[in-house]
């Protein structure tokens, strides 16, 4: 057969075909802040391509803007754990992509022009008297809702299509997509759950979190409840959930003590028409009556540590001990880089420098020693040894003040057959203890050991590509345990959270059970049981809560354009293997580059791309605190430019 004659394979995407009279399209799978964030930069970006016409079709079955999590349509009683002016959706100064800068105000300055006037379309507030006051409160270190927040990414989505060049149209889809297929000429087929077709040049998956079926042990917990007649709820987002099924004043374990807890502390207790008083200093919760009574543990034992709003009092250092440098040196001198034994040492070492250095500068009156002193015998440590406690010892004066990262990862390890009573105890004076930690500017070395892991974090983030990582490190800590103990530290709720939570266990509503926490489902008892190494009592109840995010897998995700690029076989989850052990992470293989999606076959589709917390790149939320170089907006302006430099050979600018 002939060159001429062949047919072409449906499978394979054909080069593109120049046309005069096609216009550019692509499909962008997901409007929730990461899609419209990556719409953004490639309106920045857009006129660097030429001037042809292009048309951008957003699929997402809630409100773009806001997607899914921070639509407007939940609870006003939801929050962000972010200061308003930490977040935002713009590149600023200190953005190194290669795209424009495009600056706008972080939530905190949108809502304080939007009271000046100066952004008259800003908000529909006045629709609604809560959200109006909140918007007329809020300062720099509010805590804003979640409803806010979606007042916010509707403005910014409003404002990047009032910046549309001429000729490049957007049509949003208030619908879900089904599958992506190959057409012969290698343009994509998008099939929504509607039964409309869109045909796309390019496609870009920005869907955000999405759950996936349940694991086993979930799975087998829903039966076990249905069989018994129980309630069960799995790992869920707090905000969709149905809690009807847990009655008032019944005994309800909660497993878990992070950001999904809290909502649900929330959504159980005031959700339920209680009400939160200040008396003096303190907030005392009075019970609706239509409260369950919640028991509440965890593997650590104790909520997330509260958000920090104190500011430093003394030097901020450079970091000295872990830097991206440094992490490169690491990463290039181990063959089977494993991240505890390799990584974490010099991680843990800058966060003590960073506690110290502030100690030291900032309080001097509470060290024996200049900071200078304390510094040059501090190189030469062990971050977890004996020599660390002696130096600590001989130059902080207060033992409050000395630093045990082991100790203050798992504060309940030491604590062992406590009564119920004296749990209570110990977790409130626990709470009390890192509410002061985290907003009296005594307490501001704590500040600097949050900005140190900041700067580790990014640090980390620059070796995660790293070829020579162990499966079993990728696994467990690039996977989730590196990422569990930022957030414990540096993710938790807000402070007044943790203060309500405080008046929710004086009130009788919330009881803390400790650390360690395990969970029977009993078939003897037809219950689940309960046991903690804090305490020797057990307890039994009907209804359980899984208070976590569900995971996330792409071959059995909920949303059927990532399953179907498994089921297809277009596309396979990550294997990560070497001698010693296998693992398949679940995620979506891209190409550490261009983010394009990698095919089954090791190639990169030229046509797909894929941002989000699904994929193997490197994820840290689609907005971000200003002035920090966010990593998420240099993705989105990197994937913008490879779709209008792909567009771009379509279909020549005109003229």
């Amino acid at each position: 057969m002939s060159d001429q004659a062949r047919v072409p394979d449906p499978r394979v995407p054909g080069p593109p075909v120049p046309d005069e009279t096609h216009v550019p399209t692509v499909v962008v799978l997901g409007g929730g802040p990461r899609g419209v964030g990556w719409l953004e930069r490639f309106v920045a970006n857009r006129l660097e391509f030429g001037d042809a016409p292009v048309h951008i079709d957003i699929v997402d079955p809630f409100p773009v803007g806001p997607g899914r999590l921070w639509r407007y349509d939940q609870s006003p009683l939801l929050k962000l754990n972010s200061l308003a002016e930490d977040v935002t959706m713009f590149t600023d100064e200190s953005s190194t992509a290669e795209g424009p800068v495009d600056a706008g105000p972080s939530l905190a300055e949108w809502a304080r022009d939007a009271r000046a006037g100066l952004i008259p379309d800003a908000t529909a507030a006045d629709l609604d008297p809560d959200l109006a006051a909140e918007l007329h409160d809020l300062g720099p270190k509010s805590f804003p809702t979640r409803r806010l927040q979606s007042l916010y990414l509707d403005w910014f989505h409003r404002r990047t299509l009032g910046r549309l060049p001429a000729g490049t149209t957007v049509t949003a889809h208030l619908d879900r997509a089904a599958s992506v297929d190959d057409l012969p000429d290698g343009r994509q087929e998008v099939r929504l759950a509607s039964g409309e077709t869109l045909v796309a040049d390019v496609v870009v998956y920005t869907l955000g979190h999405s759950a996936s079926d349940a694991p086993p042990e979930h799975q087998a917990l829903v039966s076990f409840a249905d069989r018994h007649g129980l309630a069960y709820l799995p790992p869920s987002f707090t905000a969709d959930t149905d809690l009807s099924a847990f009655e008032p004043g019944e005994p309800v374990l909660v497993r878990g003590f992070g950001l999904a807890a809290v909502d649900l502390l929330v959504l159980l207790g005031e959700g339920r028409g209680g009400r939160f008083e200040r008396d003096g200093g303190r907030v005392r919760y009075r019970p609706s009556g239509r409260e369950p009574r919640i028991l509440i543990g965890s593997r650590r034992g104790v909520p997330y540590h509260s958000k920090i709003t104190s500011t430093l009092v003394g030097e901020r250092p450079e970091p000295r001990y872990f830097t991206p440098a440094i992490a490169q040196e690491i990463a290039g001198a181990h063959p089977r880089l494993d991240f505890l034994e390799h990584v974490f040492p010099a991680v843990a070492k800058e966060l003590l420098h960073g506690y110290y250095a502030e100690l030291f500068t900032g309080h001097p009156e509470r060290v024996a020693v200049s900071w200078e002193s304390f510094r040059d015998r501090f190189d030469a440590v062990d971050p977890f040894g004996d020599d660390l406690r002696r130096l600590a010892a001989e130059t902080v004066l207060d033992p409050a003040d000395r630093l045990d990262l082991e100790a203050f990862d798992r504060p309940l390890t030491a604590l062992r057959g406590l009564t119920r009573a004296e749990v209570q105890d110990v977790l409130r004076e626990y709470i009390r203890d890192d509410l002061a930690r985290r907003t009296l500017p005594e307490h501001s070395a704590t500040l600097g050991l949050f900005q140190s892991l900041l700067g580790a974090f990014g640090a980390v983030l620059s070796i995660l590509d790293s070829p020579n990582w162990t499966a079993l490190s990728r696994e467990r800590d690039l996977g989730g345990g590196w990422l569990s103990y930022f957030s414990y530290i540096a993710s938790g709720p807000p402070g007044p959270r943790l203060e309500e939570i405080l008046a929710l266990s004086e009130a009788g509503v919330v009881t803390f059970l400790g650390a360690g926490l395990t969970i029977e489902a009993s078939e003897d008892a037809r219950a689940f049981v309960a046991r903690t190494t804090t305490s020797d009592e057990v307890v039994t109840t009907r209804a359980l809560v899984d208070a976590w995010l569900p995971s996330e897998r792409v071959g059995t995700s909920e949303n059927p354009a990532l399953r179907s690029l498994v089921e297809s076989g277009a596309a396979l989850e990550q294997v990560v293997a070497d001698a010693s052990h296998t693992s398949n992470t679940g995620k979506l293989p891209v190409d550490p580059a261009s983010l394009g999606v990698v095919l089954a076959d090791g190639s990169v589709h030229p046509r797909r791309f894929a941002l989000g917390p699904y994929t193997t790149s490197p994820f840290v939320g689609a907005f971000s605190r200003p002035r920090t170089n966010a990593l998420s907006f240099r993705q989105n302006d990197a994937v913008a430019r490879a779709v209008l430099a792909r567009l771009a050979s379509v279909v020549p600018a005109s003229a």
